[in-house]
């Protein structure tokens, strides 16, 4: 049974196609008895073309010069039908043609791929992560319109200055009419994500290699707001006649005391809490954002918040451990609670995480293991940060020390 392909690569003239004495030369890829035709962009007198072998004849520099270029369109074809045939898939002439041309890479873009990688992942990425795909989207899709002035590129036009044409763009325009710029962070987080969806293409073959493998990635170091021990004592002593600000007030105050996330505080349920190896009450749960588990023992600032809602009508209508609120408004409310309590720094709900990991927890001698442990992170490096938090911490501490021994020598001197 006859298997193998045949395949074979030459040149012909057009005739009826003669201008000025001269004629088009073509290309003829043949394979199982199909054949395609490419132009060469190359032209001969039709007196000096040998019909029998497929080329020039003739001994001048334009006919040796026009041949030495067939024969290595020739053997890019060999090579491209070669590579093909390595691949082990099913394929025809027309993909032999188009592997030599590039058009394979030609048929995908970027917004093209874009789109089919958010569509092919819906299922397979969190919402709150796709929701940043489709924002990555948009800032490229608007590079494209605004510098590029275009609304798409091929893959295969993707290169190195691209991105770095990318970074200066974001960092200098302003975009989607928003008053703060792209800082530098966030400007890496998109061209991240960006090349996640060219890995994708090239995990599917699309394209053949990274066109960015040169663009390193580098982000500045991050501060993480927290409140220190009086701020944060300032907060839970204040006494609010506004129900709702109390609310915002004791979930803030239960995540500093925890450590948990957004997402995480309002996921819990009764069915959370269990007894730890110590006999002790914990959390018991899985961060939202990452799937790693996560295991805390509850505190007494914390069990005191949990114990107030226990009889909650609201809470326990919706079957959750603590009253729910969107971000968005808890947000405003805690800026409204700081500006009570005298508290200048920008106030979210996620300060109350890094006031865990920083006040309540390393400050007070826990082991950096143990509160990476806690805080449900996957790299000790990622804790990392708020270990330099503290050493900043610790350092302003001495200084203010120096300070004052330096005081008490000089009072010392003049007595």
């Amino acid at each position: 049974m006859k298997t193998a392909n045949t395949f074979g690569v030459s040149f012909f003239v057009r005739r009826n196609r003669e201008n000025k004495g001269t004629v088009p030369v073509f290309m003829r890829i043949t394979m199982n008895g199909k054949r395609v035709e490419i132009s060469t962009k190359q032209k001969v007198s039709d007196s000096n073309w040998d019909k029998k072998r497929g080329l020039g004849k003739g001994q001048s520099p334009d006919v040796k010069k026009m041949n030495t270029y067939l024969e290595r369109l020739r053997g890019k074809v060999v090579d491209s039908y070669q590579e093909l045939m390595l691949s082990k898939k099913t394929f025809s002439v027309e993909d032999v043609r188009d592997s030599f041309t590039g058009v394979e890479e030609c048929k995908y873009t970027l917004m093209g791929i874009f789109d089919y990688h958010n569509e092919a992942e819906k299922f397979n990425i969190k919402k709150g992560t796709m929701n940043n795909f489709r924002a990555t989207r948009n800032y490229f899709q608007h590079f494209l319109k605004k510098h590029m002035k275009v609304s798409d590129i091929y893959l295969s036009q993707l290169n190195y200055k691209f991105l770095t044409d990318f970074e200066m763009y974001v960092q200098e325009k302003n975009l989607l009419n928003i008053e703060r710029l792209c800082g530098k962070n966030t400007t890496m987080k998109h061209i991240v994500r960006m090349r996640k969806v060219v890995n994708f293409a090239i995990r599917n073959e699309w394209i053949k290699e990274d066109p960015f493998k040169k663009f390193k990635v580098s982000y500045l170091p991050s501060t993480r707001e927290y409140l220190p021990a009086d701020e944060l004592s300032a907060i839970e002593k204040v006494d609010f006649t506004n129900i709702t600000l109390q609310r915002a007030r004791d979930l803030f105050v239960f995540s500093c005391y925890t450590g948990l996330a957004y997402t995480d505080t309002f996921n819990l349920t009764r069915q959370h809490v269990s007894l730890g190896i110590d006999g002790e009450l914990w959390i018991v749960t899985s961060r939202k954002k990452t799937d790693h588990p996560v295991r805390i023992p509850i505190l007494p600032k914390a069990m005191e918040i949990i114990e107030k809602y226990k009889t909650d009508p609201a809470v326990l209508s919706k079957g959750k451990l603590l009253p729910s609120m969107s971000n968005q408004k808890l947000n405003t409310l805690l800026r409204e609670i700081a500006g009570i309590c005298n508290i200048t720094k920008p106030m979210t709900f996620h300060v109350a995480r890094h006031t865990f990991a920083t006040t309540i927890t390393l400050t007070n001698g826990v082991p950096i293991e143990t509160v990476s442990k806690m805080l449900g992170h996957s790299n000790i490096s990622t804790t990392q940060i708020y270990a330099k938090v503290i050493e900043s911490k610790v350092s302003g501490d001495m200084k203010l020390l120096r300070e004052k021994l330096d005081n008490q020598k000089q009072v010392e001197v003049v007595v």
